[in-house]
Order: C-alpha cells, then structure tokens, then sequence
C-alpha cells in the first residue's frame, strides 16, 4: 500500500495535526519502536533520510534530541523534554528545532491495541495557524508517511515479531 492508503491526517482545530495509522504488530512492539534509540537509528525519517544521533532519557522531565540528515547532507537538530510517559499507551513530549524557532511544539503519541495490532494515533499542536501550515507547505504530513511506512516495514522483521 501507497502511504496515502495508510496514513489519516487530519486537521484539527486552528493549531494541531492528527495523523492516526494501524501497524500490524503488538503495541508493545511500537512503543519501543518510538522509544529506543537503537530501533528508532533503523528506521526514522522519511525515504533517504537517516538519524544519525538519537538520545532519550524516558521519563517525565527527561530530555530527548534527534539529528537527522537528509539526502543532500544537511542535518536537522530536534529535541525537546518528556511531559508524560505511560507505557506501552502513550507519551507527551514538547518539540523544537535548532535551526528554527517556530516556538513549543508539543506531541501526545497514544497507542491502542486489538487483535494483535496497534493504531498510532499523534496529535501534535503548535503555537500558531502559521506554523502549522509551513510545516504542512514544506511535506511534513508526505514525510510522516513516509516514516512510519519505514516503521511498518521494520515492525514486520521476524525478530521483531515477540
């Protein structure tokens, strides 16, 4: 399936994005996935991206900061703290970018199962109608496809698969 088959977005409100796609595994499986740099190195970003450096201390109040490059090279500094952690069903984290302030950012991931797979549902509100938009104008919502169509793939490993 295409990426658009796959991913919901839908706008919410003036400031927020809400993209909800189903993965074919346990929830467990996901949140770990989302959450451990090891699993993340293997498959965040959208096609020719790679995250070169992925630190998370996971818990309320804990830092997190990801550099990504793209194919041209430049990389791509996020980071942010913790709000919330409930795992394996959610995460609230703030988010900013080094070369770029938009101002707070703030992400809740939730994750519900059933049957053995999980739909990721991430509601992320920005400061302003404006910077929603940018970010939606430069492919935010094609990239965040494209990542989790990345994640699906992984999520499909068999030694994933416990």
């Amino acid at each position: 399936m295409t990426t658009e088959e796959n991913l919901r977005v839908m706008l919410r409100g003036d400031c927020e994005i809400v993209h909800t796609r189903v993965f074919d595994a346990p929830r467990h499986l996901v949140f770990d996935a989302l959450t451990k740099p090891d699993v993340l190195r293997s498959w965040y970003g959208p096609q020719g991206w790679t995250l070169v450096d992925c630190e998370i201390d996971l818990r309320a109040g804990g830092k997190w900061r990801f550099v990504t490059r793209q194919p041209s090279g430049r990389e791509i500094v996020q980071f942010g703290v913790f709000i919330e952690i409930v795992a394996p069903v959610r995460f609230t984290r703030t988010e900013r970018w080094l070369d770029w302030d938009c101002g707070e950012v703030v992400v809740t991931t939730e994750l519900r199962e059933h049957e053995g797979r999980t739909t990721l549902t991430s509601t992320t509100r920005y400061p302003s109608t404006q910077v929603r938009d940018e970010l939606i104008a430069a492919g935010a919502n094609r990239g965040t496809g494209e990542h989790y169509d990345k994640l699906a793939a992984l999520l499909k490993a068999p030694h994933l698969s416990q």
